[in-house]
């Protein structure tokens, strides 16, 4: 996978993908940012569909996911954003933000 251009703010974390060592691999997804209350750390509502085979119909359902939020993204309530999965950083977060999607 390859990461979208670099952000232009410069940051020193250590677990960012552009500036620091941490390594973006595996699934990419698209979410809006439904809280950014915790430090360095958002959550992403992602809606995807699923079929039930039984009733031949479509649900529409969504996830929560935990992802790292860069200070140089710094991405906040409301905005639509772009996460990768990575290695595991702590016990919930697999993912990080890599791009703010305008």
């Amino acid at each position: 996978m390859e990461l979208p251009n670099r952000p232009e703010q410069e940051c020193n974390d250590y677990n960012c993908p552009f500036h620091g060592t941490l390594s973006a691999r595996g699934r990419v997804l698209n979410g809006v940012v439904v809280s950014d209350k915790m430090e360095k750390s958002v959550v992403v509502a992602i809606e995807y569909m699923r079929f039930y085979p039984k009733y031949e119909r479509y649900a529409r359902m969504n996830s929560r996911i935990t992802a790292h939020n860069p200070p140089c993204i710094d991405a906040k309530t409301g905005d639509k954003v772009k996460i990768a999965e990575c290695r595991p950083i702590s016990k919930t977060k697999s993912f990080v933000v890599v791009e703010k999607e305008e």
